[in-house]
């Protein structure tokens, strides 16, 4: 079946799956991976120690595919400086660039006149729209169901998906508890021309940093094994429930603050549990589709078994 819309024709890639930016885990290996598949696969820019790295993982990720792939700037991270990250990928000359967790405007306007496009995450349709504004060549929404940072109003995929896509022109891709065809088929009735996954491409052989701890954590999940941590400094994320993080919600109770929350939800504690597999010593971002993904596959794998099954079901709804 063809599965073209405007998100496939605006990132030149054959199917509407795009892979999340994945804090720590999305590099070379995983990316290539996913681009090669037909999706869009991206390299995470801010979790490298510099721009070199960045730079090196990004030719990397050439020398692995000749498909278009992407670089995600997440800039929420309490101010760090990203123009040196952003240099580099309009320096090589990167097909897609996405934006998550801060104001885009910035990175919108120095991508400007560049050949790249620009994918812009939103939980929030006011947020949509200034995108679109600001010059955004599509939008990414992202529901509560999600795994890592998401907005503040626990708005559903569901309820997002059709609200964002009602009030914007440019192409909208849906993310937030999707993790197969049912999902993908679910966010086109809704008016999406794409899906954005990040759980699922954790539990596959070709992300290579995630431990197999995390992994069988991920496959072990069901539907009360997430929780909602960062409420308090207005930055709500959704994590795997572990000891950890019940300590990080009790921390929060007391209204400490950044300052005194600052070591529990730091990166290097995210690192010790995903990269190292330390499950009492750190926490993992995953979103509640983790529930229904029960299997660690190839990314070859992943792509096809949705594909397969959204057409199934599409040739039900002729």
């Amino acid at each position: 079946m063809d599965w073209q819309t405007r998100v496939t024709s605006l990132l030149g890639i054959k199917y509407p799956i795009i892979q999340g930016g994945l804090a720590y885990l999305a590099y070379a290996d995983l990316a290539a991976a996913v681009s090669n598949a037909g999706g869009l696969g991206q390299i995470t820019a801010m979790s490298l120690p510099n721009e070199e790295q960045l730079r090196s993982e990004i030719r990397k990720v050439r020398r692995m595919t000749n498909k278009p792939f992407g670089v995600n700037l997440a800039i929420g991270q309490h101010g760090r400086p990203y123009d040196h990250m952003l240099d580099v990928v309009l320096e090589e000359k990167v097909p897609v660039l996405s934006v998550t967790g801060g104001n885009p405007k910035n990175i919108l306007s120095k991508a400007r006149g560049e050949n790249i496009k620009t994918l812009v995450l939103v939980a929030a349709k006011r947020q949509a729209v200034k995108a679109e504004e600001l010059g955004a060549d599509a939008v990414m929404v992202v529901g509560q169901e999600g795994g890592g940072h998401l907005g503040r109003g626990d708005i559903g995929t569901m309820v997002l998906t059709p609200y964002v896509q009602e009030n914007v022109s440019i192409p909208v891709i849906a993310s937030g508890g999707i993790v197969d065809g049912k999902g993908m088929m679910a966010a086109m009735a809704l008016g999406a021309e794409g899906i954005e996954m990040g759980t699922r491409f954790i539990a596959t052989t070709e992300c290579v940093n995630a431990h197999v701890a995390y992994k069988q954590a991920i496959l072990d999940a069901g539907e009360q094994s997430t929780v909602v941590i960062k409420r308090s400094l207005g930055a709500p994320a959704r994590a795997l429930r572990s000891p950890w993080t019940e300590e990080i919600l009790k921390a929060e109770k007391l209204d400490l603050g950044y300052e005194q929350l600052k070591e529990l939800i730091s990166g290097k504690a995210n690192q010790r549990y995903i990269n190292e597999g330390n499950e009492t010593a750190g926490f993992g971002w995953a979103g509640q589709g983790s529930a229904r993904i029960k299997d660690i596959s190839s990314v070859e794998e992943v792509i096809h078994l949705i594909i397969k099954e959204a057409e199934q079901i599409r040739s039900k709804w002729k």
